[in-house]
């Protein structure tokens, strides 16, 4: 059932993209109407379906990189519709769904697991930490599609000759204020992940930070976007610098989120985590 419920994701967040593709190079407001509804239905079953693999697993399924991956897309989906309600932006859509269904793609192609579940994993902390953590990156996916959305837009501009996507994309002002949110609120998100990480790890191993390499990027990260955020509150770091900044805060995330799992070692790598590939 829970594969079905996978699959079926996977065909909509798909049927979406293609919705939203069309949507942003026609300008069909119908069929960017259709994608978002239907785009609220793949979420839904989504949610059911990591809901059943929570039911099963007795733990949430972030445990292999196939179900992190997907969890990850939850979350990016979950962002794009709270976002989608405050700022209204349903041209975002053609850009952050892509994505989405390109992490379920990838994690469709990855071998089941079987993974054995501590009882650390089924306390309070380990939740709010993957929560959180899990919520602030996919914050910060957005705050990469308004930067890419802001550059489109000022080359746009800067060329004198508007093309396709001038009248397609919204104003400088408001991406930038998409950006500005986007990367206040997932800090908030993703520092709270950190300090609730740092309270499992004391559970778990006796101490609140060992230099394992997960943490060191992790930190690393945190302070790409805690420099992104001061100059923006401290120095009034807009526009095309911030865009530019968040794109590349966000490639450092992607690396400490997937690459750190498989470049190096460390009991945040799956296998230490318990997965381990079908036979």
């Amino acid at each position: 059932m829970d594969i079905v419920l996978f699959k079926l994701t996977l065909f909509l967040y798909l049927t979406v993209t293609a919705g939203f593709l069309y949507f942003i190079i026609q300008r069909n407001k119908k069929i960017g109407l259709w994608s978002q509804r239907v785009l609220f239905i793949g979420f839904f079953i989504h949610t059911i379906y990591l809901g059943l693999c929570y039911y099963k697993l007795g733990a949430l399924p972030v445990l292999d990189i196939r179900a992190s991956l997907s969890f990850y897309a939850w979350a990016i989906i979950a962002a794009y519709i709270i976002f989608y309600f405050i700022f209204r932006i349903t041209v975002l859509g053609s850009f952050i769904v892509p994505f989405a269904a390109f992490l379920m793609i990838i994690s469709s192609t990855i071998p089941i697991s079987v993974v054995e579940v501590s009882p650390l994993f089924k306390g309070f902390w380990f939740p709010l930490h993957v929560v959180t953590a899990f919520l602030g990156d996919a914050i910060f996916a957005l705050a990469c599609m308004a930067g890419i959305m802001y550059l489109i837009q000022e080359r746009q501009i800067r060329s004198k000759r508007p093309g396709a996507f001038f009248s397609r994309l919204p104003s400088l002002n408001i991406l930038d204020s998409l950006n500005y949110h986007a990367i206040t609120y997932g800090f908030f998100f993703l520092t709270i992940g950190m300090i609730t990480g740092s309270i499992l790890a004391q559970g778990s191993h006796g101490s609140y930070w060992r230099w394992d390499p997960k943490e060191v990027w992790s930190l690393i990260t945190w302070l790409c976007y805690a420099a992104l955020l001061h100059q923006r509150m401290a120095i009034g770091w807009r526009g095309r610098r911030s865009a530019l900044m968040s794109i590349g805060a966000f490639l450092v995330l992607i690396f400490t989120f997937v690459g750190v799992n498989f470049l190096m070692e460390g009991y945040h790598s799956f296998e230490s985590l318990g997965g381990r590939r079908l036979p």
